[in-house]
């Protein structure tokens, strides 16, 4: 999500002098899994923090479950300064032994430990972290990351985290990568105010007063990603509702701010509208154990697992914009939309890699269109899609750097999403479209993946090699020519691919005159195509090709 808005916040970019990011060793760290990270896989986190308001500050504990994978005894813990490490505890679980106190070395964001001994593999263990500190703020959330400190409209505080692409570790202890989700989900537990509520992602598990302070917990039971993992906190009100959906009823609770409760009411009726067209184009809501919430907040919003950020000031569109210029973003709460579609390609479907965050950011964006088909029809979903295209850069490629925590192009969006519609018109087939969408939330159920898993899955379930097509729109920064010539005396319509890969090869299917027009151009190989209709326009031809594809035409002999 955080790349949209700094998208749009950008007023002017230099593509050409775009400088090459040089990458240290804390990216390596950071980004890559190494013999201190790859010989353990954390199970669950259970998260305990006490903000301080006044102050800025937090106090907290966390406590890691993990289970030995390879013979090891350095453990890396990711906890950004200027967070303050107090100990760290480690206890072998069904065992003997006593917990230990482990010394460590801080370099950075990093804390390197030493266990006393190599932990047998398949056994497991605890980590318990104490910490303290003033972290990070973020001043322009979610722009920027860190620690949220603010007061609403009555003048109550309110707290949270945003810290997609910064990284969870700007608040907690963690192994601080996307490749390693707690298999068992995670508790987070917030000490607050009584004048306060504390929610969290998922269930409320308990609630304990104590001279003067409330006591949160609440849970998640399935997989989660670390940076979806916050604490909201300040003067809410809820109320609930089920959903009918694919797997029963599904629990939704609505969290607000007191003084924002009418305009929410009336907002948030949106929300069983997007899970009904998500379900049927997308499959079940994946996360029914842990329920579905939306919670607002002082930023425009963020794909927190089962508990969505709410920041859209209760209107339609990007703050009352449509970001299509089609009119279509208008008829629908972006953020709803938007941010709930993460449910599936974010949370249910993680990238092990930020490399290859178009997974999350270009098939969600496509959902746009696919919420916008299932309710005004094709047509308006075709224009939507159109209309993204005025927001692509070609910068630098879609897919960063891996192993450094490096993101691609913001392209990831927009660009993201009308290659999917494009592959989408190649595939012609809008069934088995939706049934590879489908069949991508049931069979990377809950996991994280790479790139080429998603990738390999389109081409197979479409019979098709798109390989060609993902190296032209995500690894390159050309948008491929598709060039014509129509030979009226002949009936002859020569065409091929210019300006793109070796060998890309993205079918062409139009309907023209109620006939389905189906062309497989090659690069650099000009095709020839005997046209035999009564009626024929190539410029009519031309910008079907256009209005559906991301191409450019050009119109020249051979």
């Amino acid at each position: 999500m955080r790349n949209i808005f700094l998208l749009l916040l950008l007023l002017t970019f230099a593509a050409s002098t775009k400088a090459q990011p040089i990458f240290t060793k804390a990216d390596t760290l950071r980004g890559s899994l190494n013999d201190q990270r790859d010989w353990f896989d954390i199970l669950k986190y259970d998260i305990t923090v006490h903000p301080f308001f006044e102050t800025k500050s937090i106090q907290g504990n966390v406590v890691w479950t993990a289970k030995v994978v390879k013979a090891s005894n350095d453990i890396q813990i990711d906890l950004q300064v200027p967070l303050i490490i107090d100990s760290i505890i480690y206890s072998a679980i069904n065992s003997n032994q006593k917990s230990t106190v482990l010394s460590f070395t801080r370099d950075g964001n990093i804390a390197m430990a030493k266990l006393n001994e190599h932990p047998a593999i398949n056994t497991n263990f605890k980590l318990n972290i104490y910490y303290h500190g003033v972290p990070r703020e973020a001043i322009k959330p979610p722009w920027d990351g860190g620690w949220i400190w603010k007061k609403d409209a009555n003048g109550k505080p309110w707290m949270s985290v945003a810290c997609q692409g910064l990284g969870a570790s700007v608040w907690y202890p963690c192994k601080d990568i996307q490749s390693d989700e707690p298999n068992n989900g995670a508790s987070l537990t917030m000490i607050v105010p009584d004048s306060l509520m504390a929610i969290g992602n998922g269930r409320l598990k308990t609630t304990t007063k104590n001279n003067g302070l409330t006591t949160y917990t609440w849970e998640v039971t399935s997989p989660i990603n670390n940076y979806t993992i916050i604490p909201y906190i300040g003067d809410y009100i809820g109320w609930k509702e089920q959903y009918p959906g694919l797997k029963g009823d599904l629990d939704i609770h609505y969290w607000v701010l007191r003084e924002s409760e009418e305009k929410a009411r009336a907002q948030f009726t949106q929300v069983p509208q997007m899970l009904k067209a998500f379900e049927y184009w997308m499959g079940p809501y994946p996360f029914y154990e842990d329920g579905y919430q939306l919670i607002q907040s002082q930023h425009l919003g963020m794909e927190h697992q089962s508990a969505v950020a709410y920041g859209n000031k209760f209107a339609n569109g990007y703050l009352g914009r449509d970001l299509s210029g089609t009119g279509w973003g208008l008829k629908w709460d972006y953020i709803i939309v938007h941010e709930s579609g993460h449910e599936w390609f974010a949370n249910n479907i993680t990238t092990n890699d930020i490399a290859d965050m178009w997974v999350h950011e270009g098939i969600n964006s496509y959902a746009e269109t696919l919420y916008t088909e299932f309710y005004y029809g094709k047509e308006a979903g075709n224009e939507y899609t159109y209309g993204m295209r005025k927001r692509i850069r070609n910068d630098i490629p879609i897919i960063g750097k891996y192993g450094v925590n490096n993101e691609g192009s913001g392209d990831m969006y927009a660009k993201g999403a009308v290659m999917l519609h494009s592959i989408r018109q190649a595939i012609n087939n809008d069934s088995l479209f939706r049934s590879i969408l489908i069949g991508l939330n049931k069979d990377f159920y809950h996991q994280t993946v790479s790139t080429q898993q998603i990738e390999n899955y389109i081409s197979n379930k479409s019979n098709f090699n798109f390989s060609k097509t993902f190296d032209q729109y995500l690894r390159n920064t050309q948008i491929p020519i598709f060039n014509y010539y129509y030979d009226s005396t002949e009936k002859i319509l020569t065409y091929q691919y210019k300006n793109c890969v070796v060998g890309f090869n993205l079918p062409i299917n139009v309907v023209y005159d109620h006939t389905t027009l189906s062309l497989l151009p090659m690069d650099y190989e000009p095709k020839k195509r005997l046209i035999k209709m009564e009626k024929f326009n190539v410029k009519e031809l031309a910008k079907l090709i256009q209005d559906k594809y991301y191409v450019k035409l050009e119109e020249s002999k051979f």
